[in-house]
């Protein structure tokens, strides 16, 4: 019997918009200067060479000006030989492929900003990439960064016209020329359609950082929160819905497969993969369409158990990976089939369905499991859901496509499933039905008495029920009632919160 296989995407579509590639040496500051283009913390940033590794995009935007894409690359090494050379010990290993990431992001782009360091001077593998990127036959500008005011501007940048193309002094981490940059990478663009003119004025005022999220520190933090048990955080309401775009975010422990699954539904061998565990370092977006729908995962990094996290970067990594789980309309669970159900994972299912995050889960290398064995697997997974028995679990296989098919329907009839709105008939009847069936049961000698149900918003949805004394509510008609609303309001895969309130009136007294 054939495996059923995802359907076949289009071309990827990150942005409609023009791009401009940063590309350069390890440790020359393109993620700094990516985050500060964009006004955001998306790109993980250390002093450590070789922290980024797959591609990452994101917008260029400012008021009354032309906005744009820009893409962060991994740090290249090449020999003069134009072969990779052996990088620091952070890409060590992953040098190919974050080669063919930035050749994939140089072939889209309109324009290459080569970004060198200006405190370490000209070296050997600047000019080896420098003849490299004069072969792709685009507009190149050397950004000479780490260049931090104007009185040393043309010392730091003497030795640099030797590669040929026109140079500008930056500092991405304290800001200097970077308006500047913005205005010459538009220059590399080409002319703008009359029809997208009219956007020009739907820009931001790019001295107002804030609204970018450069303050988001503390959210980071709080986002990982409730990963070791706790309080959760309170949670957001999402994206907005459009029915255009379906945004997907994948988490689960280490090596799971995340990045396979992410290539295989989408199918482009946009992130890198390797066995080696925690390749995937940054929150990465990749979007392709499927039909009249545009579709994007966010691949992340693999969340451990926080005490055994000693890596400041992998710590960065973790929290951005449970925040990218606040700003998806689904969450897809990765869990490894081999591994059986461990700790984190139990962690991870509590932690979403505390939050009342959507999600689904995805059990990978199936295909690698004994078919004697599966029953038993099968039943520690059901197991693991006992208390949160909506989510849907399905079995599946990055490397065979197995199980692949419904992955996308389910993760858009989730989102669905939490913009319901019930109307107020539909409500009374349904609060009627529920107490025809099953009444309360008598606490301390007294029976609850429901007035009315009210649905107070959704994402998820959320449905309150105003009775005379909420304390009298046990959890096993709490249960109860959230059963019963599900199959009424055929709401069976999203998350739900059923609350009861104390009122001593009944609705209109």
């Amino acid at each position: 019997m054939p495996i059923a296989q995802p359907p076949a995407p289009s071309a990827p579509v990150t942005t409609h918009l023009p791009k401009i590639a940063l590309v350069g040496r390890p440790n020359v500051g393109k993620s700094t200067l990516f985050n500060r283009l964009i006004r955001a913390n998306r790109a993980i940033t250390h002093d450590r060479p070789g922290v980024t590794r797959d591609r990452m995009e994101g917008q260029v935007r400012s008021r009354g000006k032309r906005t744009f894409a820009i893409v962060d690359t991994g740090g290249i090494t090449l020999d003069a030989h134009a072969a990779v050379a052996e990088g620091p010990e952070g890409i060590r290993g992953f040098e190919a492929e974050i080669l063919r990431q930035a050749e994939a992001a140089m072939a889209e782009a309109e324009g290459i900003c080569l970004v060198v360091d200006g405190r370490d001077g000209l070296t050997p593998f600047d000019e080896h990439l420098a003849a490299h990127v004069r072969r792709a036959g685009k507009p190149v500008l050397v950004v000479v960064n780490k260049v931090d005011g104007v009185e040393r501007e043309d010392e730091m940048l003497a030795e640099f016209h030797a590669l040929g193309f026109p140079l500008l002094p930056v500092s991405a981490a304290h800001g200097h020329n970077v308006r500047v940059l913005e205005d010459e990478m538009r220059e590399m663009l080409p002319d703008e359609p009359e029809e997208e003119g009219a956007e020009d004025g739907d820009g931001v005022d790019s001295n107002n950082e804030d609204d970018f999220g450069l303050s988001g520190a503390k959210d980071d933090a709080d986002s990982a929160e409730g990963e070791e048990g706790g309080e959760p955080a309170a949670e957001p309401k999402g994206p907005p819905y459009d029915p255009a775009h379906l945004r997907l975010a994948m988490l689960g422990r280490p090596n799971a497969g995340k990045s396979s699954l992410v290539n295989a539904l989408t199918g482009q061998q946009r992130m890198i993969v390797s066995d080696l565990a925690g390749t995937t370092r940054d929150s990465v977006d990749v979007s392709f369409e499927s039909g009249d729908k545009t579709i994007t995962f966010v691949d992340t990094a693999g969340v451990r158990r926080r005490s055994r996290i000693t890596d400041s970067v992998e710590r960065f990594s973790v929290n951005a990976s449970l925040k990218s789980t606040t700003k998806a309309h689904v969450t897809l669970l990765v869990l490894d089939a081999l591994q059986g159900v461990t700790q984190q994972d139990k962690r991870l299912v509590d932690l979403l369905d505390e939050r009342k995050t959507p999600f689904m889960v995805l059990v990978n290398k199936i295909d690698l499991v004994p078919r004697k064995l599966m029953p038993d697997l099968e039943a520690s997974f059901k197991g693991m859901l006992e208390f949160c028995s909506h989510v849907p679990l399905l079995y599946v296989s990055a490397k065979s496509g197995k199980g692949l098919a419904p992955v996308l329907a389910m993760a858009e009839r989730i989102r669905a499933e939490c913009h319901v709105r019930v109307g107020t008939g539909q409500l009374n009847r349904a609060m009627e039905e529920v107490l025809t069936r099953h009444q309360p049961p008598v606490v301390r000698r007294l029976r609850p008495k429901f007035f009315y149900l009210t649905q107070a918003e959704t994402n998820p949805p959320t449905f309150v029920f105003f009775v005379n004394d909420a304390d009298r509510i046990q959890t096993p008609y709490a249960r109860y009632v959230e059963k019963a609303l599900r199959k009424m309001f055929r709401i069976e895969h999203a998350p739900m919160r059923v609350r009861f309130r104390s009122s001593h009136k009944k609705k209109g007294e």
